[in-house]
Parts: structure tokens; sequence; C-alpha cells
């Protein structure tokens, strides 16, 4: 039987807030491009890590390989990265992919694009440093060059990228950018106010080349809808210590909790 006080002490530790630091918030209109609100540093590159989808995305339905919401279909096989738990083991869409973020199926795609390709696209994207080339000497681009590996973007550089994806200017197939819109979650964030976006979490690597399993990265990053107004937004947040569960969700809850007011204060 647990020590009263132990419990006590164990019930305490398991609602205190998690510890993270914000290291970028960014608002911007769509249509003019004016920043509304800018805090932190939002013009250094870390890894994009899973928000890399919506680029991958674009891809995927521009080359083909990508046909619908639903389609293709993969089949999860042993030996796929399976961390994410039973979403990520089972047969995977685009849309589930997108919803769980379901890294192997990001591979499958890469395996079929090729890293030439995708570096070219990378490129006419101006995505971030648009550097594919993964881990020196490990060939494993296609497996991890944007998950804590060589590609690297800033926040600001999200928010462009993102601006140029809801005024459909990629220079990708009109369908691809609607596709992509379309499989990307979307949430009601109060004062009608539709909030789409990607998450997206890494660890860094240390001076050893291990992961800082301390200090993860947690993105989110969107667009917001209401009425005929469209804005972009970007947060980064960094984990102070170890923590349960994905920086990139906590980051999503904590910025959809902070929206309206966040809004209210915005031009």
């Amino acid at each position: 039987m647990k020590h009263p006080v132990a419990s006590l002490i164990f019930l305490l530790l398991s609602v205190l807030p998690t510890s993270a630091s914000t290291i970028c918030t960014l608002i911007a209109d769509a249509d003019s491009g004016e920043i509304l609100r800018e805090q932190g540093d939002c013009r250094s590159r870390v890894t994009p890590a899973s928000t890399f989808k919506i680029a991958l995305s674009l891809m995927g339905y521009d080359a083909g390989f990508l046909t619908g919401a639903n389609a293709p279909v993969l089949p999860f096989k042993q030996g796929y990265p399976d961390w994410g738990g039973a979403n990520w083991t089972q047969s995977t869409d685009p849309e589930r992919w997108m919803k769980y973020s379901v890294v192997w199926y990001s591979q499958q795609i890469t395996a079929v694009l090729g890293a030439e390709k995708i570096q070219s696209y990378l490129e006419a994207f101006d995505y971030g440093n648009a550097d594919f080339n993964g881990d020196p000497g490990k060939n494993n681009a296609l497996e991890r060059a944007w998950i804590a590996s060589s590609l690297k973007i800033a926040p600001a550089e999200q928010a462009t990228f993102l601006r140029a994806l809801v005024n459909r200017t990629l220079p990708v197939a009109p369908q691809a950018i609607q596709q992509t819109l379309a499989i990307v979650e979307t949430t009601q964030a109060g004062d009608g106010w539709m909030v789409s976006g990607k998450t997206g979490a890494a660890y860094p690597r240390m001076a050893n080349g291990k992961f800082d399993r301390a200090r993860s990265w947690g993105w989110f990053v969107g667009w917001a809808k209401k009425a005929d107004r469209t804005l972009v937004f970007v947060r980064l947040n960094q984990d102070e210590k170890r923590e349960k569960g994905s920086a990139g969700i906590r980051a999503k809850k904590a910025f959809l909790t902070e929206w309206t007011k966040l809004i209210a204060t915005t031009p």
C-alpha cells in the first residue's frame, strides 16, 4: 500500500503545468503579409519536424503519388517507426497521416519522390535552408532529413511559406494545394475563428550527437479564418525539462487556449 504522503506528492506532480518556454509567436495577415505580432526569436532556424508534412503533402499530390484524402492507403509493416503507438501501427491514408503525424507514411512518400526531386521542390518553395541531405555520412535523407537533421526553417520562413500556400501561389498544381489544405486538421478556436494547423516535435542534437530529451522543440503552424479574413501563425516552444507526450501537441493546446487573447490584442 502506498504511503499517503507519497500518493499526495504523486498527485500534485501529475497536475503541475508543463514547463516550456515560448521561442516565437508570429501572426501575419495572409493577404497583405503585414506582421501583426512577432514575439521572441522568429528568425533562427531549427528542424521543421512534422510541420514538414504540409510541404511534403504538396509534393506528394503534385507528383501524383497522393491522389485523395483517403488514397493511397498504405499498410503498416514490421520495421516501420512505431513509437507513435496504435495510431501508427495500422493502415494509413493521407488524412490519417496528417492527423496522427505518421512518420513511416512520410518515409513512403519520400522514397517514391527521391531526394533530388524533394530538393528541387524545397528550393522552389524557398523552404528554409532547403537542405535535404540528411545527417553527414549517414545516407538517411529519405528517412529523417526533416527530423533534427539537415533541413531547417525559421518561424518567419514558416509564415512566408504558409502565406504562399493559402494564397495558392506555390509552384505546384492547383489541385495539390486544394488537397493539402483539405487534409490539415481544423479546430474551432472561439469567437468565430477556425484554426487549421500542423504540429511538430523533435529533440535537438547535443555535441556528442545524442538527442537532448529534456529540450524538445514543439511547433504549431497554420492559418486561421474568420469571415473573409485569413491569418497565418507560427508558434515554436522548447521544453525546459523532460516531459511526457509530444511537445507539438502541447504547443498546439497552449496556443489555442491563448488564441482569443492573442487575436484581441492584435491589430
